[in-house]
C-alpha cells in the first residue's frame, strides 16, 4: 500500500475500521498495514487502541474464524492451523481457544475424506512409496502424526 501517500490519524483510522470490517484482522496484519502507510509508532498504538475498543479487532475472533475457515475451505490439520495461528502471534490461550471450534467427529470425518481421496488419486503400484505419499501429504497439511499414520495403515496395506 506504500503509495508514498501520507495519511492523518483520523483517515487510517477509517481505512482501518474498513480494512478490519470486510474480514477478521489480527494484531500484526493491522500493524503491518499502518507501518505500510507511514504511519508512527504513536499514532499506530493509537489506532489499534482504537479499534480494539470499538470492536473492530480482536483476536480471539480472529483465531476461531482462522481455525473455522482453514479447516473447512483448506482442511488443514490441528498442527498447520497452529503454526499459522503463531506465525501471526497469536496467544496460546486463543489458539487453544480456536481449536475449540473445531468438532472431534468433524476433524475425524474430514481427515477420512481427505486421505481416501489423496490415496485414490496416487498412481504408485509400490505400496511403501504409496503410503509415503499419502503420508507426506496429511502430514503437510497438519495432521498430526499418530493419526496420519493410522489412517495410511487403514487405507493402504
Amino acid at each position: 500500500m506504500d503509495t508514498g501517500k501520507t495519511f492523518t490519524v483520523e483517515e487510517a483510522q477509517r481505512a482501518l475500521e474498513n480494512y478490519c470490517a470486510y474480514q477478521e484482522r489480527c494484531h500484526k496484519e493491522v500493524r503491518e498495514k499502518l507501518l505500510g502507510m507511514r504511519m508512527i509508532p504513536e499514532a499506530v498504538d493509537h489506532i489499534i487502541t482504537h479499534l480494539i475498543q470499538e470492536n473492530y479487532l480482536n483476536e480471539e475472533r480472529f483465531a476461531k474464524a482462522f481455525a473455522r475457515g482453514k479447516f473447512r475451505i483448506k482442511k488443514w490439520g490441528r498442527n498447520r492451523i497452529i503454526r499459522e495461528l503463531k506465525f501471526r502471534d497469536i496467544s496460546k490461550f486463543n489458539i487453544e481457544t480456536a481449536l475449540k471450534e473445531i468438532s472431534p467427529q468433524a476433524y475425524q470425518e474430514t481427515l477420512h475424506e481427505l486421505a481416501v481421496k489423496k490415496a485414490d488419486g496416487i498412481r504408485e503400484s509400490n505400496l511403501w512409496k504409496k503410503k509415503k505419499k499419502l503420508a507426506d501429504y496429511l502430514l503437510y497439511r497438519g495432521w498430526e502424526s499418530h493419526l496420519v499414520y493410522e489412517k495410511v495403515s487403514e487405507l493402504i496395506s
